[in-house]
């Protein structure tokens, strides 16, 4: 297993690679989202240069999506279809049912050599696991065993991880607890969202699988197994992760912000009206207060400071009375029923004013 910091490229990185197959290697493709769909992209323009053969595309069946709440294809499916690929939508693989037993033959009938799984959304039983000759490999945004679970971009931004990156597994049964294939990590920047690092995510993601099938059995024979006691579990998002606790450090909050970003986003309260926080500016140990949590000191042209818990980062002024706590620089934010506006625009407004308290939803 390798484990590089890399600019991500979806090109081969080997101007000499030569595949050594006489036969292209058949390759089931599973995955929904946006981010599998990259992955998609990259692995059919290198279907070639590779020696591999996409015969099918696995996505989750057409659900209801805007406001009208029409059916609307998968990211992925729309990737296949634009490339004339077969598109597979079994609601289960469970052999208990008559339609995943269906699903099961129909995999088995495209015979093929090794799927490849990005953010698919379906449990993917022993059986069909063990279908592919070199089974199932998974495109997985975290430096497992770090993160396990649904939510891993989100979670290495809320825990204040410095760095993440992509892992090449390969799936058993357990919870993204299969061996390790290939590693690539990438720094996480300060002023990175869950919005950013998913795109970043996503392109390292399909130049790992890239990398891996220039000679799969090369990293099958070089797995590592994960070390279990070095896991987390990334738990699926929730929208009430977004309500803001201003008894919080700023530290924990501003991590809240763009862990959050673009779904289910920040939010907090001010006279009974809920208001997005979109986004603010790295904390500044430099700028404690002695006001209540939650409290708007100022509101400036570029950031709207608000007062926030004690953060460890700050220490307490011993010759105050009241503990120092943290504040955070708003600089953009969104009322209900408005659009996103910015700290400057509030300034010019009367939405906001120094001494406006922001809370927690009154029940």
């Amino acid at each position: 297993m390798t484990t590089l910091a890399c600019t991500p490229d979806v090109s081969l990185n080997n101007d000499n690679f030569k595949p050594t197959r006489t036969e292209p290697l058949k390759v089931v493709f599973a995955g929904t989202p946006e981010f599998a769909a990259v992955s998609l992209e990259a692995l059919i323009k290198q279907q070639q240069a590779l020696n591999i053969s996409i015969v099918a595309v696995y996505s989750q069946p057409d659900r209801k999506a805007g406001r009208g709440q029409k059916l609307a294809a998968s990211a992925v499916k729309q990737v296949a279809l634009a490339h004339d690929i077969a598109v597979e939508q079994p609601e289960t693989f469970k052999k208990s049912s008559a339609e995943g037993l269906a699903a099961r033959q129909t995999l088995q009938d495209y015979q093929p050599d090794v799927m490849i799984v990005a953010a698919y959304g379906l449990i993917l039983p022993i059986g069909v696991l063990n279908t592919p000759t070199y089974g199932c490999l998974n495109i997985h945004a975290s430096l497992l065993p770090r993160w396990r679970g649904a939510a891993p971009i989100h979670r290495a931004l809320l825990a204040g991880d410095s760095e993440t990156g992509i892992t090449i597994m390969q799936m058993d049964k357990g919870l993204d607890t299969g061996d390790m294939l290939y590693k690539v990590s990438a720094i996480i920047e300060s002023d990175d969202t869950a919005a950013s690092l998913h795109d970043k995510m996503a392109e390292l993601g399909a130049t790992a699988i890239i990398t891996v099938l220039q000679d799969l059995p090369h990293y099958q024979a070089q797995a590592i197994v994960q070390d279990d006691s070095q896991a987390n579990y990334a738990e699926k998002l929730v929208k009430t992760e977004g309500e803001i606790d201003w008894t919080q450090s700023a530290t924990v909050i501003e991590r809240q912000i763009r862990g959050l970003t673009p779904w289910p986003g920040a939010y907090t309260f001010l006279a009974g009206q809920r208001v997005k926080i979109l986004a603010s500016l790295p904390v500044n140990a430099s700028q404690p207060t002695d006001k209540q949590a939650g409290t708007v000191i100022s509101v400036g042209r570029k950031a709207i400071l608000i007062a926030c818990g004690k953060d460890n980062n700050i220490d307490t002024d011993v010759n105050s009375e009241k503990p120092q706590a943290s504040t955070l620089a708003i600089t953009q934010l969104q009322f209900a029923g408005s659009k996103p506006v910015s700290a400057e625009q509030i300034c010019h407004g009367n939405q906001l004013n120094d001494g406006d308290q922001f809370s927690k939803e009154t029940k």
